[in-house]
């Protein structure tokens, strides 16, 4: 009389899939006859094993088993038909293969004395895809370098955004795109970087631009002035007669280089003068003196 399949799998009648699939496991690597030489006996009770995982694993097999005790067409008919090994392979074992892979883990074996080989291949290993990001930074961000946190999936990644990075960078963070498959490597996770408009600075390669105010009488007497930068103020002396769009040129005042942080490009610094909005009486007789004193200079120079 046939053993009861949860007898053979060692589990009880109410087991859940989990349960039995994990006695199957167990058991298929135990009596699986190319791990005990070729073994009657271990060919055998894989055998039985096998019959009886077949049936249980599966829903419908199983509930007409549990009500007949036996299943039409299933896969009772392994006690009758002998079973060659010699060719098996886990491309085409159906619901077995990832147990017999893990079992060989793609090894070739000679049967003893017959010279035939089994041979279980092993899926090849195939590489992550590679994953990529969009990220929005301030130029005060690629100016001094950023932090930025992604959840993928149940895995937070922290990334630092590296000091003068370009608009349109593409930052790479190895190990951190798709998984591989059978044991392939993970592939990476690409960061394509937009650095966002600055209200105070322009941005062309590694030089900054900006502009500067200067009243009127510093542009026409001269004087010394203080410039903002990314980082501090720093002074800066503006010679009598400035015109409005004089360009003065800060050395190392600029974006830093992107992988040579210690170099940096230069801050050009545009004059703006700015006009009284209004003025009183006594102002305009005197504006009117002045205009009136260089118009007689320049007439006097140019004869």
């Amino acid at each position: 009389m046939a053993r009861d399949f949860y007898d053979v799998l060692g589990v009880q009648r109410n087991a859940s899939d989990a349960e039995i699939k994990k006695a199957y496991r167990r058991l298929a690597k135990e009596h699986h006859p190319d791990a005990n030489d070729q073994s009657p006996q271990a060919e055998a009770r894989f055998k039985e094993v096998s019959e009886a995982y077949a049936t249980l694993s599966d829903p419908e097999k199983r509930q007409q088993y549990d009500l007949l005790g036996q299943v039409d067409g299933g896969f009772s008919g392994f006690q009758n038909i002998p079973v060659d090994f010699s060719h098996f392979n886990v491309e085409n074992a159906g619901p077995f293969g990832d147990f017999i892979e893990e079992l060989f883990q793609g090894h070739t074996r000679q049967r003893r004395g017959s010279g035939r080989q089994s041979t279980y291949r092993k899926p090849r290993p195939t590489a992550g895809a590679d994953l990529e990001q969009a990220i929005a930074i301030s130029l005060a961000e690629a100016y001094h370098g950023a932090k930025r946190s992604f959840q993928m999936g149940d895995q937070q990644i922290n990334v630092r955004i590296p000091r003068g990075v370009a608009d349109g960078s593409r930052i790479r963070v190895s190990g951190k795109g798709g998984p591989g498959m059978n044991g392939g490597q993970v592939g990476d996770l690409y960061l394509r970087v937009s650095v966002l408009p600055d209200p105070n600075y322009q941005r062309n390669g590694d030089d900054l631009a900006r502009d500067i105010t200067l009243d009127l009488f510093t542009a026409l007497l001269g004087g010394v002035i203080e410039v903002p930068t990314m980082e501090r103020p720093v002074r800066l002396t503006i010679p009598p007669g400035t015109p409005s769009g004089k360009r003065f040129r800060i050395a190392g005042k600029g974006m830093p280089r992107s992988g040579k942080t210690d170099q940096r490009g230069d801050l050009i610094v545009r004059s703006q003068i700015q006009l009284p909005e209004k003025l009183t009486a006594e102002e305009r007789k005197l504006v009117k003196q002045l205009r009136a004193s260089i118009q007689q200079r320049d007439s006097t120079e140019h004869r």
